[in-house]
């Protein structure tokens, strides 16, 4: 049946060769995207194109052969196959439109979102699907998986959709940023040199080039010279957000920290979710059992390390300004005393956000971290970074 979607891509200039097509012939039959239209032409799309320059024309033969796939109502295909448990739970997923968000009221407030939820509890025996008030699944109730609440608590769900979520009462699983990654440009390691002092100190271990010719020309026999290596003296502790929201930037991070690792002697990291809170960690995998107290990285290094700030800032705003706000634990402090604490160690401090900033006032969490920061935010891009290292510098 996909023999005319081949014929296409080949009428509209795809060069797709034949064992490409048995190559997405046979991930089909593995199973690698099966009931999931986005992740069919994602899959089709990695199979068959070979060249940033032929995605315009999949995208022309795509459209072609699978015009109307969309529009199969879900009962034909309930009464054509068989499908398992997992597919038809998130079948019943409610795709509002913004005007049927814009009726869905929020509770009221951090405070009675947390009652609310803890009456529930109380008073429900039974799982539930669809609705507006019990914890369940594809319904409007702020508590629950695979629904829309514009200010709820996540219960059950594999990832986030929205963005709306309050708290998270699931383990979630991050991973760290790779700084080994290949860079595609030398432009943010430019960038960073804003933000290299060097120091001559040590043994005089380093062949000193410019004046070994000149004492040699001098001198008229060849006359070796040494200098002091050069060493970095900047420090740096870069924190960064991970996980969540932060999924769809993670190759601009480990580009940034890629770059970060290569340049500074002298550099520090450690992960966070959302906001500063008590607690840090190096190894995402381990960030459930090895965490190290912020209190502890506040003391450990001095007023003159350089304190980077890597995340989208793009939370609710409870978890910046309210005990108990963190998305996925209870916080004896709120986010902004911490923020404000490590601002006041490392008086040479930034933050920077990947999303654009053409962005940013559209968020109200992105403005309260810029208030926090008295202005102190840079997007991550070569001009921002730039910015910033001159601030910093």
């Amino acid at each position: 049946m996909f023999l005319p979607f081949f014929d296409s891509l080949r009428r509209h200039g795809v060069p797709a060769s034949p064992r490409e097509f048995l190559t997405f012939l046979e991930g089909l039959a593995a199973g690698l995207c099966r009931f999931d239209i986005d992740g069919f032409y994602y899959f089709a799309r990695a199979a068959m194109v070979k060249d940033e320059r032929h995605l315009d024309r999949f995208d022309r033969a795509f459209a072609e052969s699978f015009r109307g796939l969309d529009a199969i109502p879900p009962e034909a295909v309930l009464d054509a196959l068989q499908l398992p448990e997992d597919w038809l739970r998130k079948l019943a997923e409610k795709h509002l439109t913004e005007d049927e968000k814009a009726q869905i009221a929020a509770l009221g407030g951090f405070e009675k979102l947390m009652e609310t939820l803890r009456e529930r509890l109380r008073e429900q025996h039974e799982r539930h699907q669809g609705g507006n008030k019990w914890i369940g699944t594809a319904g409007t109730s702020p508590f629950g998986a695979y629904g829309y609440n514009p200010e709820g608590v996540r219960i059950g769900q594999a990832e986030s959709r929205h963005q709306r979520a309050v708290k998270v009462w699931d383990k979630r699983e991050f991973r760290d940023f790779d700084d080994r990654v290949e860079l595609g440009t030398r432009n943010i390691k430019v960038a960073l040199k804003r933000l290299r002092h060097w120091a001559r100190h040590g043994a005089a271990e380093e062949l000193d080039l410019p004046g070994t010719i000149r004492a040699s020309a001098e001198s008229g026999y060849i006359d070796v010279k040494t200098r002091p290596e050069r060493h970095n003296a900047v420090k740096v502790v870069l924190f960064l957000d991970a996980g969540g929201s932060m999924d769809a930037h993670v190759q601009l991070v480990e580009e940034l920290f890629s770059a970060a690792r290569s340049e500074f002697k002298h550099l520090e990291h450690y992960y966070f979710h959302n906001c500063l809170y008590e607690g840090l960690w190096r190894d995402n995998r381990r960030r459930w059992d090895e965490v190290t107290p912020t209190w502890e990285v506040l003391h450990r290094y001095g007023p003159d390390y350089k304190c980077i700030f890597v995340g989208d800032a793009s939370m609710s705003p409870y978890e910046i300004s309210h005990v108990g706000g963190a998305n996925e634990h209870w916080n004896a402090e709120a986010g902004s005393v911490w923020l404000d604490r490590a601002r006041s160690q490392w008086p040479s401090h930034v933050w920077l956000n990947p999303v654009p900033e053409r962005h940013w006032g559209y968020t109200q969490s992105i403005a309260m971290i810029q208030q926090a920061f008295e202005g102190r935010m840079f997007p991550l891009t070569l001009d921002g970074i730039t910015r910033a290292m001159k601030l910093l510098g």
